[in-house]
């Protein structure tokens, strides 16, 4: 317990931790891996989840590419998004997941891919 005769110091002190605790669980990351089908690029990153059933998805590929997306949980282990990349290519995807692993598949660019996530992925 903290002793403190200064109300000021107590109510900061007392707001700081809230938001602390609130901001730890608000979100988690996983590892993502993939695979462009009928091609040798592939693509390594990190997948963020929010408690407001929402995310975000940032890989790089193995030939440069940074590709950024959304996504959002659109059923009980299930989600859809869309990701875009700064070389032009941009698509849907859509994955589904146990726990805190899954597979997904898409295409950008006219190409199919395939990934999974989760804390399984070996680096």
């Amino acid at each position: 317990m903290i002793k403190t005769h200064n109300p000021r110091l107590f109510m900061s002190l007392l707001v700081l931790t809230t938001a602390m605790l609130i901001l730890s669980g608000c979100s988690f990351s996983l590892p993502v891996r993939g695979q462009v089908e009928n091609s040798t690029e592939t693509f390594l990153g990190t997948a963020t989840g929010f408690k407001s059933r929402n995310g975000s998805m940032e890989v790089i590929t193995n030939k440069g590419s940074h590709c950024n997306g959304t996504f959002v949980y659109t059923g009980s282990h299930m989600g859809t998004g869309v990701f875009t990349c700064d070389d032009g290519r941009t698509g849907p995807f859509e994955f589904s997941y146990q726990g805190l692993t899954g597979v997904g598949v898409g295409s950008f660019g006219g190409s199919k891919f395939t990934f999974t996530f989760g804390d399984k992925i070996q680096g």
